[in-house]
């Protein structure tokens, strides 16, 4: 039941107890209990509204910052994390795969902040060896919900 409960949250947090507790066919106060197990465990968060920022905030810039470092004895790539998302600006960062170690997702008032940051903030920190930065133009999808076009519902299309 964990699994689909935390994957009805994902979907919406908005829903309620009763209504999580009538979706997954179990007493609302399991459902309180769970909720309450997973937040305590750490498994939960937090929760988040899913914003369009062209709407909510038509001059928020947001960039994703590629950065290559270079991981530091007996702690890896962790300190370099911790130090960088200390800054407001950022808003998530995680270690990847690839060409480079660590992505950056940051939003600022415009490109100049943005770039400001970069230059001053990440750029200089100890073991960073190189940055990339690449602007959001528009996002289309976060976490599985559309911000940008329509669903085409398919539904109801009959081609016999």
């Amino acid at each position: 039941m964990k699994e689909q409960l935390i994957q009805l949250l994902q979907q919406n947090a908005r829903l309620s107890n009763g209504e999580l507790a009538v979706m997954l066919g179990v007493k609302e106060v399991e459902v309180a209990k769970t909720i309450k197990e997973l937040e305590n465990e750490g498994v939960i968060k937090g929760y988040s509204a899913i914003v369009n920022d062209e709407l909510a905030n038509a001059d928020m810039v947001t960039a994703v910052i590629e950065l290559r470092v270079t991981p530091q004895r007996d702690c890896g790539y962790e300190e370099i994390a911790h130090t960088i998302m200390q800054y407001d600006e950022v808003e998530s960062i995680s270690l990847m795969a690839g060409a480079y170690d660590l992505s950056v997702t940051v939003k600022g008032k415009n490109v100049k902040e943005i770039s400001m940051f970069v230059s001053q903030c990440l750029a200089p920190l100890a073991g960073v060896l190189s940055t990339a930065t690449y602007f959001v133009l528009k996002k289309y999808k976060e976490k599985g919900i559309v911000i940008e076009g329509e669903e085409k519902d398919e539904r109801g299309y009959y081609f016999p």
